[in-house]
Formats: C-alpha cells, structure tokens, sequence
C-alpha cells in the first residue's frame, strides 16, 4: 500500500496546474470526462508513477464545491491508495463497518481499475479512496499514455501527506482504522510502502484537512529559487492551492 495521487480542490483548475507545472517543471498529462459524474473537471500531472490531480467543480451543489465553502478556498481533497490486494482490502473496511460511498470497476486497453471511496466524516481529513490497478503499474485515472509525460528534473515521486487537526491522535486512529495499520512508535504517523500519512495540531484557523503533500526533490535548491521568483514562498515554505509543498531529498 503506498501513496498513488494526491488531490486539489481549487476554483481555477488552470491557473494551479500551470504554477505546479512552472515550479517542478512537469507537464499535465489527461483530463477525465468521467468525473463529471461528480460535478468536476479535472488534470493530472505524472510524479514519476504518482500524481497530482487538480478538480474543480462545475456544477452546482457538490462535494468538492462544499469543500471550497468549508475550508474558505483551494485545498487537499482527497489521498489516494494504491493498494495489494482490493478484495482483502475492500473486506477488511466492510469487515469495519466503515461506510463506501462510491464504487470503481472499470476496464480499458487491457487495464482494470478498482477503487472504493470510504466516507469522508468517517475517516476525516481528506477523501480517502483504496484502489487497485491490473496491471499494477498502469494508472489508468491518468489515461493510458502517462509515461511519455513524466518529467524528472526538479522532482521525482509524492512520499507523503500531512493531516491536520484539532486532535490529530484522534484522526490518526481513525485512519488506522481504515488502513488496517499501526501508527508509528515515535510520531503519530501511519508508514507506508515508500510513503507516509501523518497528523498534527491544527494552528492555521482552516479547522481539519490537509496541511501539506510531501514531494522527493532532486534540486531543492532549483524549486525553492522558482517559488521565491513566484512569490510562493512563506517563510521559507513554499504555499500552493491552500497546501504547503514540502521538499524532501
């Protein structure tokens, strides 16, 4: 089970992925038409094997628009798993009693995609969505031609996102809960295959959500110079659609 994509809401979808693309140097990859049946838009921008997705909503009275009203502005929306194994895993939440609000099972150019989304006032903090692709290194959320787009020179992979809340040990075990994981000894963190989920206090006024997505650099010190000439830069941490960036070598 790892960290796959990391999701945005924000009300400009463009305008974010341009900033994204301008300061890690990536380039967009797909826009899926099937998420209008959630009343959005969206872009994916390739990591390396993971992404970041931006949505924006389209229509009136939906989740993400809800999201936008609730936290004042762009933010984190949702944390994507890809996980091992979907039936054991997909049991295990059903075993839990924790409710699945939307079910995935589509196939496209021999590709097999499955996902649940687990109920978002359950797990708190973010949408959390488990899925499953076969074969396992297709994403088939990003299209089926991905990899002609990925772009390695400031950036290489998402490692990790950041919960806040007012009682972050009180997320964390709900999030352990619908993982079927420990959190860590030393910090209240849930390890994953080649990532991390953590929580902490709540200090900026926007109540519980994401604080920040956790990006493997090449060239720090490149990303940091492109955030300070795009004004990006809050005391020496980058702020992009309502999330910090944080760079880890």
């Amino acid at each position: 089970m790892r960290i796959r994509q990391l999701v945005f809401v924000a009300k400009e979808r463009d305008e974010l992925a341009q900033q994204i693309c301008n300061l890690f140097e990536l380039k967009e990859t797909f826009n899926d038409p099937g998420i209008i049946h959630f009343g959005l838009e969206n872009v994916l921008i390739p990591l390396n094997d993971t992404f970041i997705e931006i949505v924006t909503p389209v229509q009136e009275n939906t989740t993400a628009e809800r999201f936008l009203d609730k936290r004042g502005g762009d933010g984190g929306y949702m944390v994507i798993l890809d996980v091992d194994d979907f039936e054991a895993e997909k049991k295990r939440v059903e075993d839990e009693n924790i409710s699945i609000v939307w079910n995935a099972d589509r196939k496209e150019e021999d590709i097999h995609a499955r996902a649940i989304h687990l109920h978002p006032k359950e797990t708190g903090g973010a949408i959390l969505s488990l899925d499953k692709m076969i074969p396992e290194d297709a994403w088939l959320w990003a299209g089926t031609n991905w990899r002609k787009d990925i772009s390695k020179s400031l950036v290489d992979c998402l490692t990790g996102v950041i919960l806040q809340s007012d009682d972050p040990d009180n997320l964390c075990s709900k999030w352990e809960k619908a993982l079927g994981k420990t959190k860590s000894s030393n910090e209240v963190a849930i390890e994953l295959n080649s990532s991390k989920i953590s929580f902490l206090k709540s200090t900026d006024g926007r109540g519980e959500g994401v604080n920040a997505f956790v990006i493997k650099t090449s060239n720090k010190d490149e990303v940091l110079k492109r955030a300070d000439e795009m004004n990006l830069l809050t005391e020496d941490e980058i702020m992009l659609g309502g999330v910090k960036m944080i760079l880890e070598d």
